[in-house]
């Protein structure tokens, strides 16, 4: 397959407790497909998890009667938890995260005091992705992108004229990430938006979350030149100073996401839980006058 004329079919799933795209990838019904950031039910009140928004994953895949190669995540989010190991049991596949999630894993080791056990090496991950490694589908092939400045560990995945940019980019109206988490930067996350704003102006670009302003309904979909022109953080002709400086006084003042504190401690172990404790329950920590 010509990989310029390779446009993959793309189906995206909304969620709005988390305002989070789940995305299916495929060539055609039938063929194999990759699911890129998949979301767990977390309940705040009671801890309590379930699989509503990851059952339409999955009745989506059965529908078109597609096999599931890859189970993939942009980054370790930190606004929803991560439903990889019940699509894998659902559905197989590998699941699959950049290389430097061990940077990451070291950080939140620290920050939350985990077990001696919890490994900071990736190994919770089936498939650990270096910049420009080939993933295939069918006869499409995909591959990754790095994209630091989210976090140390965001990358995107290409597969052909669709690129999945986690939250590197979000619609032209909303702008880009922060980059106020622990290895968050604002220089390396400008560098990693002129990297996918230097392809093809046609090229899709799908965002991880819509935070749709007032006036429009929620949208994930982009383009190249689109974002080049009107994205209001890193439209053409905005300098790396510029961009650093507004990304800064920006995050002053943005609160912390509601889900971090559980999202992170289950999405550095690729989704599983912690291991349970002698009554067997599985328990998050919550550090105080940490963060």
């Amino acid at each position: 397959m010509n990989q310029t004329t390779f446009k993959p079919l793309v189906h995206g799933i909304f969620d709005p407790a988390t305002w989070t795209v789940t995305y299916v990838v495929y060539e055609k019904p039938g063929g194999a497909c990759a699911i890129i950031d998949s979301v767990l039910d977390f309940d705040t009140k009671s801890g309590r998890t379930s699989h509503a928004s990851a059952d339409k994953v999955v009745h989506y895949v059965h529908q078109h009667n597609l096999r599931v190669k890859w189970i993939l995540e942009t980054h370790a989010h930190a606004d929803h938890l991560t439903a990889a190991p019940y699509l894998k049991e659902k559905l197989g596949g590998q699941i699959g995260i950049g290389a430097h999630i061990a940077q990451v894993q070291q950080v939140f080791k620290q920050v939350f005091n985990l077990e001696d056990e919890f490994k900071t090496d990736g190994s919770q991950f089936d498939v650990l992705l270096s910049a420009n490694q080939s993933i295939a589908l069918d006869e499409g092939v995909g591959h990754i992108m790095d994209v630091p400045g989210h976090t140390p560990a965001c990358v995107a995945y290409q597969f052909g004229d669709a690129v999945f940019v986690g939250d590197t980019l979000f619609m032209p109206d909303v702008g880009t990430a922060r980059c106020d988490f622990p290895g968050g930067n604002a220089q390396s996350l400008y560098a990693s938006v002129q990297k996918l704003l230097s392809l093809p102006d046609d090229t899709r670009l799908f965002m991880c979350h819509d935070y749709p302003p007032t006036d429009r309904a929620v949208a994930f979909e982009s383009t190249v030149a689109e974002q080049r022109t009107k994205n209001i953080h890193v439209h053409h002709g905005v300098s790396e100073s510029d961009f650093v400086r507004m990304r800064k006084q920006r995050d002053a003042t943005l609160e912390m996401p509601a889900l971090i504190l559980p999202s992170v401690q289950i999405n550095i172990r690729a989704g599983n839980l912690p291991p349970a404790e002698a009554n067997g329950t599985h328990y998050l920590k919550i550090p105080l006058n940490s963060l």
